[in-house]
This record gives C-alpha cells, structure tokens and sequence, in this order.
C-alpha cells in the first residue's frame, strides 16, 4: 500500500531568529509609517465610546481585517471570538487533516509585509533548511503562526466573548448585544464585520436521515467527536471531501474496526477547478463581472466539485479496514439493537456511528444573534435566476441562490428598499460572500486582497460619514509652516 510523505517533526529552533524578524518587522513598520496616525473623530454616547469596527470571529480571516484597518489608521476598534486564545478558527478545533492543503509559498494574511509572511516566521524560528524540507505546513504550526501575527502587530482580540443580537440604534449606529462569562453587555458600533468562517451565516449541514437519529448515533465533522470511543467499532462517514477523508482517516488511527465512506458520485472529482485558474486577474476581476458569469463561474465549479486532496485520500485508503463507496446514496436509516441498519441505493450496511461530512448551509434564520435582520438581508436569489441552458449544472443552484447579494465592501443589501437601513454597515467578510466577490474572505491565497477591499470600503465610509467635522478640522488648522519673515516683497522696477 502507497504510504504518505511525513512532515519534519519539531525542527529545532534557531535561537534570537524570532526577535530579529520582530525587530525587522517593527523596523518595516516604522519605514513605511504604519499603523497610520489615527484620524477617525471620537464618538460618544450614553458614557461610553462608539466603536469605529467590530470584527466578530478572531481567526484568520478577522486578523487580517483588524491588520488591514489599522495599517489606514482605524484603531479604535475591537475583535470578539467566542472561543479562548489559540483556539480561534477550525486548525486545532475540528480540523483534522495533518497538514493545511495551500501550497507553503502563498503570502496569505500577511497584508503586503514579507516580513509578515508565514515563510519569514518559519525561517526565522527554525532556518531555511527546515523550510526547504517541509512540504505542507502542519495545522498546528500555522495556528501558531497566526498567534504571532496576532501577537506582533499588538491587534485588539477580546476572547471568550460571543455576539448575541444586532438591533438598530439612534445616529445610524448598531446596537450590539455581547455576551461574556454568562455576562451580556451593550457595544456601540458604526461597522459591524462578520469573519465567521465556513458556517459563518448559518451551520452545518447534516441530511434530515441522519438528523433524525439519536443524538448519540451521529457527529457533524464540524463538531468535537470522541474518536478514542469508537475504538473496536463500525463507523460509516458520508461525503467524499477533504472533511471526509481526514474523519475516516483518523477514526481509523484511532482503532476503528471498520470505516464505509458512502460516496454518491460514480467516481471522486480529480481537478481542482477554481485553483486550477487562480490569478491576480481572477482575485481582483471576479467582483466586476456581470451577474450571470459569476453564476456561471461558480455554477460550474460546485458541479465539478473540489476533489479531496491526494495524501489525504491515501491516508485513509492505506488501511485495510478502510472501504469506499461510490455510486452510493444513503436513502433511509434504522437503529435496530443498538446499532444502525442503513440503505443505501447500493444495499444495506451495518454500523454504530455515523459522521456527516456534508459541509454547511448558509440560513442565517439559523442564527439567533442575527434574528434581528436576517430575513431582511437580500439573497441571489431574490433577484437574479440564472437561465437553465446558460449553466454548466443546467439547474438552479440552491447554494448560490442562497448566497447574500453583498454590495462593494462585502456589506449586505436590503430584500427591499428601507426595511433596514443599517445592513450597509454589516459587512460578511466569510466564505459566503464567494458569489458576490470571489475566493478572497475565507481561504488563505487571497485572504489580504479581501480584507484590502472591504478595510479600503470602510475607511471611505467613515470619512464620507464625518466630512463635516473633516471639513471643520481644515478650517482650523493653522500651523504655519512660514513665519513672514522669509521674504522682502520688493517694489516693481520703474519704466524708463
């Protein structure tokens, strides 16, 4: 059986190599004078400080927006996670590939400074042959990573802190209801940004099959699942993504009699469509397309599937015990005994937990903290159906269709004209906004172009916003760069 090429494990690292790339940083700060000065006019209201920016989600996509604003001067803002330090995101919580899938050379959320970039990190923690030997970066390493970026660029991350309600709020600002230690509290704010993730608008998916189980019989691979516990056991994952692929592997790492993967296509996808074509030109061109190609765009890349990445297939497939299913749909499940009988289009197969690979929907009704605008929030497909015989799927997408149709800085739209304002100041900076701008709010490649964007969109609100006060600020201003005594003005020479 085909084995996996191994990571370097613990590389040793290189003494003083982090402080020199912190002092280099801090010295390419300074060069370029970043952050830039603060400019937004203070607000105030009931005893306490407006906030410019909320960032909800501390993960990558949320670092790299608070770097993103304050390198334009955007300081007083916030970032709320739910979850504690180094725990943000899915890297050390429910991702469970061995390594991240991007290639090591991409400048991902390092916002211009190569010196940001996860390769000068690396480098300077462990030396360039250590880098030259590692292929993939290991999940854990990149969380760190992002720890330091955090870290090194001092950015404002409150943790354990969740958000509980939006509301409108007097002034054109937002009302946020947070929630900490069991503590709720009001934040004002005048931006809101969700960096949420990849169920950042709703949750995960599991068909109503599954759904209908005990509770006990079934795991989205989203969620924390007691591998240790089907030790000697039967288990049956549903998908054939890369999710899938890692919970089958290490269900069988873990001891797993046996693993089924049931597979509903005849054969698993093989290219990766969307990467296969990345370019500067798709990250910055997606956005101005016409409707109907960005539909066709991604219509055609949801119907040819992101195929699971090769060492994570053949982690699975060097096991014995390990049997794939293609062609294969789940059409109804039983518990009988204590165990699951399940039917599928191929036959019946028995098992004692099943895990649903099956990705996320995007139904924001699902979530209560945005119960105070979601039906509010315009969708694809409110207002755009794509015509059949244009479309490589040849159908409606229900995912596209349920994507936010979001205006230029990621900001939602209203369904209809003046049912709610304040949408335009609530910005979807995760993997959602796809349809509407392209791969840049969610994924590593182009996570600083994105967070460029929607910073950029932003800065020219808030200033648009208080022109009068800019307006009244150039008035006032009256340092004198002359002191008058520079000059003698001299008398015109007389005509002959």
């Amino acid at each position: 059986m085909t084995t996996m090429m191994a990571e370097p494990c613990g590389p040793a690292e290189i003494a003083g190599g982090l402080d020199r790339l912190e002092e280099r940083v801090r010295q390419d700060l300074d060069w370029l004078e970043l952050p830039a000065k603060s400019w937004v006019p203070e607000r105030r209201l009931e005893g306490q400080v407006v906030r410019d920016v909320v960032i909800i989600g501390g993960g990558m996509a949320g670092l790299t927006v608070s770097g993103t604003l304050l390198r334009y001067g955007v300081r007083n803002q916030v970032v709320y996670d739910r979850e504690p330090a180094g725990r943000e995101g899915p890297w050390v919580r429910y991702a469970r590939m061995r390594t991240l899938r991007s290639p090591k050379t991409l400048p991902g959320p390092c916002m211009g400074l190569p010196s940001l970039t996860f390769r000068a990190w690396y480098e300077a923690r462990f030396g360039a042959d250590a880098w030259s030997a590692l292929v993939r970066i290991p999940r854990e390493t990149w969380m760190e990573y992002l720890g330091w970026l955090r870290r090194i660029l001092e950015l404002p991350v409150q943790n354990e802190t969740e958000l509980a309600g939006v509301a409108a709020h007097d002034d054109g600002l937002l009302a946020l209801t947070v929630r900490r230690a069991g503590v709720e509290e009001r934040v004002l704010c005048r931006h809101l940004v969700l960096a949420t993730g990849r169920d950042g608008l709703g949750g995960a998916y599991v068909p109503p099959v599954i759904a209908a189980l005990p509770r006990a019989c079934y795991a989205h691979s989203s969620e924390p699942i007691d591998f240790a516990a089907l030790r000697g056991r039967r288990v049956v994952v549903v998908g054939a993504g890369a999710s899938a692929m890692d919970n089958a592997a290490t269900a069988l790492e873990m001891g797993a009699a046996r693993v089924d993967l049931l597979i509903r296509r005849k054969d698993l996808p093989r290219v990766n469509k969307f990467t296969g074509i990345g370019s500067a030109g798709v990250v910055h061109g997606f956005v101005g397309l016409p409707d109907a190609w960005k539909w066709r765009f991604l219509d055609y890349t949801l119907a040819a599937q992101t195929p699971p990445p090769r060492p994570s297939t053949l982690r699975v497939s060097r096991h014995e015990n390990a049997h794939f299913h293609l062609n294969c749909a789940l059409r109804a499940i039983a518990v009988e005994d204590g165990a699951l009988r399940i039917e599928t289009s191929r036959g019946t197969l028995g098992a004692d937990f099943i895990i649903a690979a099956t990705g996320f929907a995007a139904d924001m009704g699902r979530r209560p903290e945005f119960a105070g605008f979601a039906d509010k929030v315009r969708l694809w497909g409110d207002r755009f159906r794509p015509e059949a015989a244009d479309m490589p799927s040849g159908g409606l997408s229900a995912e596209l269709a349920g994507s936010p149709d979001l205006g230029p800085g990621f900001a939602f739209q209203e369904r209809e004209e003046g049912c709610c304002p304040f949408l335009k100041y609530i910005h979807c900076f995760c993997f959602p906004a796809t349809l509407s701008h392209g791969k840049v709010s969610g994924d590593i490649p182009a996570i600083s172009e994105g967070a460029d964007r929607l910073a950029r969109q932003v800065v020219r609100s808030l200033f648009v916003e208080d022109r009068a006060v800019h307006y009244e600020n150039l008035e006032s201003f009256s340092v004198a760069e002359l002191q008058g005594d520079e000059w003698v003005d001299a008398p015109l020479p007389q005509e002959a």
